[in-house]
């Protein structure tokens, strides 16, 4: 699935089942809720932390979750994911191209 394919159906979706989408500032907030769920898993997955009784370890659909959530933010602000990415990978290539290869901190891992 392409980020328009992912767009288009995440539209789909809000027009047939979700009646609107929230506003764009209830969706930011959401949007920090699932990313503290991201955040939760992560940090008893990889970090110091173990999972409570009852506490899934669903990273796959913690990222999702954000995913979906910011496709939604894309929708209503009209932009296009493809593109932006597009732009967001030249900037990064141009500016990073050779900054983390010469970081002694990402050496020998």
């Amino acid at each position: 699935m392409t980020l328009e394919e992912a767009q288009q159906q995440v539209d789909a979706w809000i027009r047939t089942y979700g009646v609107r989408y929230f506003s764009e500032l209830t969706n930011l907030a959401v949007l920090t809720e699932e990313v503290g769920e991201l955040a939760r898993v992560i940090a008893r997955r990889y970090g110091d932390q173990s999972f409570k009784p009852g506490e899934k370890d669903n990273l796959d659909e913690e990222l999702a979750d954000v995913l979906w959530v910011l496709i939604c933010l894309a929708n209503q602000t009209g932009t296009d994911l493809t593109a932006a990415f597009a732009r967001t990978l030249e900037k990064k290539t141009r500016r990073d191209s050779t900054r983390h290869l010469n970081n002694p901190k990402l050496k020998g891992e």
